[in-house]
């Protein structure tokens, strides 16, 4: 499959695009990157044009300028502008791609037709910001490579990775891609993001996908967002942990085909 590089904001965001069709863009979790989308990316490329964005401090894209979901979302937008995607596309975002989708749909709603959440919360209880501050002062303290087991429990079912355990050394490459600085930033913004009491506004038609045993954002945090959101539906995946995409592809296209229009 052929991939088409891009950049906006005078290389500040990177992407990569592929497929034909009405847009569809995809936003990657904080433990992951675009490659999570690989097993998926396919099945979207048949009847979509798919842009990968790769988040603020990922994978050549700069680190946003402030830690604020607000410089994430201009950031997003600049990208939107910039690679030409038309007001009728599909914005899917898993895990920390899928706040950041969340609030993007909240601010911009003109800019999307659908969202697709996958595996994310709008906002986070104690416990869960208390988890982020502890990943950031690791990663300070020894790098992005002291947490590789931690993200692999975090991304992946304990059956999953029970049998992968090669998982946890492919979670350390991946994390070394990142800007350490950059993730520290995306960890304070997911301790103080709380988006919440902005949800009953969502204009955007919403499906919430959610693994049984997600572990970074639990069911309870997804079914937070539907009973928020107008019309919103949700789809359990049993069995399955952080990143449906990449654990189990064909049920994750599967709860998304009708939605989408694969």
């Amino acid at each position: 499959m052929q991939l088409e590089r891009l950049s906006a904001g005078r290389g500040a965001l990177t992407a990569v695009r592929t497929g034909e069709g009405r847009d569809l863009v995809l936003l990657h979790s904080l433990f992951a990157d675009r490659h999570a989308f690989d097993p998926v990316l396919p099945t979207l490329a048949a009847k979509r044009r798919v842009t990968l964005f790769n988040l603020p401090g990922f994978h050549g894209s700069q680190p946003a300028m402030l830690a604020l979901m607000d410089a994430y979302l201009a950031v997003i937008e600049d990208g939107f502008d910039e690679f030409g995607i038309t007001k009728d596309s599909v914005l899917i975002g898993n895990g920390f791609g899928g706040t950041v989708a969340l609030a993007f749909a909240l601010a911009h709603p003109e800019r999307i037709s659908k969202l697709v959440v996958s595996d994310a919360a709008a906002g986070f209880p104690p416990e869960g910001r208390e988890a982020f501050a502890v990943m950031a002062q690791k990663v300070a303290d020894g790098g992005l490579g002291s947490i590789a087991e931690i993200a692999a429990k975090r991304v992946f079912s304990p059956a999953y990775l029970s049998a992968h355990p090669e998982k946890i050394e492919e979670r350390k490459k991946v994390l070394m891609g990142i800007e350490p600085k950059a993730f520290q930033a995306a960890c304070r913004i997911l301790q103080e993001t709380d988006l919440v009491p902005l949800l009953h506004h969502m204009k955007v038609p919403t499906i919430v996908v959610c693994g049984e045993f997600d572990q970074a954002t639990p069911p309870a945090l997804n079914k937070q967002i539907v009973e928020k959101v107008p019309g919103a539906k949700y789809v359990e995946l049993p069995g399955c942990g952080h990143c449906p995409p990449l654990e189990q592809a064909e049920q994750f296209l599967a709860a998304i085909k009708d939605f989408v229009g694969l």
